[in-house]
């Protein structure tokens, strides 16, 4: 009877910190903030969706450009779920530091306003098209490729590896989320940006098959750091002590909220 209560008595406080933590408004924040990076990988399927977009003679054929109007919406939702990624975690990074918080958002809108740049260039192939100029736009429409990959290689490239690097950085010092997965987040970035440089001195091509892998860790961390933040939330930081003392305060107070489903 007498051990029943002691560990009846140790798991109760135990129990009603994990209980907190997990209904605190932070974990609502992670899982929206995870919601969109995943959300951010909707855009894949447009490296196969403006391969015809981007061809020499594009503008002369005929059919449908269902494809590349497709590959034009999914690349907005990326632009807007990256946007939505900094300004949800901003709450919550700016008690680790405010100054590079603030950059992530920063460093996201950016990002996102050259994926609309990006997307209106090869709309505006699409729109020759449609209008007919034939032969007559083919030199503008190359053109608007060619801007396309350059502002591709700024806002998808480059970056990337400005956000990942902040906010890999944030996340190993706030301890937020394993910190394992921090740094794969802050090597990947470092790679991209190793990648980048490389491309824009003529080292590398943008489409070589190493540009492509360079990008690989940091795909990785994203993905991973949406599925982590959607699964399990925010770890137990000193920067989120206050509010799961709080939280475990009420919880004290209130048994029955624990309860509540």
């Amino acid at each position: 009877m007498t051990m029943t209560t002691v560990k009846t008595t140790r798991g109760g406080p135990l129990q009603a910190d994990r209980e907190a933590f997990q209904r605190s408004p932070r974990r609502k924040t992670a899982l929206v903030a995870g919601v969109f990076y995943v959300l951010t990988f909707v855009s894949i399927p447009t490296l196969f969706l403006y391969g015809p977009v981007k061809s020499a003679n594009y503008i002369l054929g005929a059919g449908p450009d269902t494809a590349a109007i497709i590959g034009g919406i999914s690349e907005i939702i990326v632009a807007l779920a990256g946007i939505g990624t900094a300004v949800v975690l901003f709450p919550v990074l700016k008690r680790q530091n405010e100054a590079a918080a603030l950059g992530l958002v920063a460093a996201r809108i950016l990002e996102s306003g050259t994926i609309f740049v990006g997307v209106a260039f090869l709309m505006s192939i699409v729109t020759l098209r449609q209008a007919g100029v034939g032969a007559a736009g083919l030199v503008t429409s190359h053109a608007l490729a060619v801007l396309y990959d350059r502002i591709f290689l700024q806002g998808q490239s480059f970056m990337p590896a400005i956000c990942d690097l902040l906010i890999g950085i944030l996340l190993y010092q706030s301890r937020l989320v394993p910190r394992g997965l921090s740094l794969i987040g802050i090597v990947g970035a470092l790679i991209l940006l190793a990648s980048y440089i490389a491309v824009m001195f003529g080292l590398l091509g943008q489409h070589a098959p190493l540009a492509a892998l360079s990008a690989l860790p940091v795909a990785l961390f994203e993905f991973s750091l949406g599925v982590w933040l959607v699964v399990k939330g925010f770890q137990p930081s000193p920067i989120l002590s206050s509010e799961t003392r709080d939280a475990s305060a009420a919880v004290a107070t209130n048994p029955s909220a624990s309860r509540r489903p």
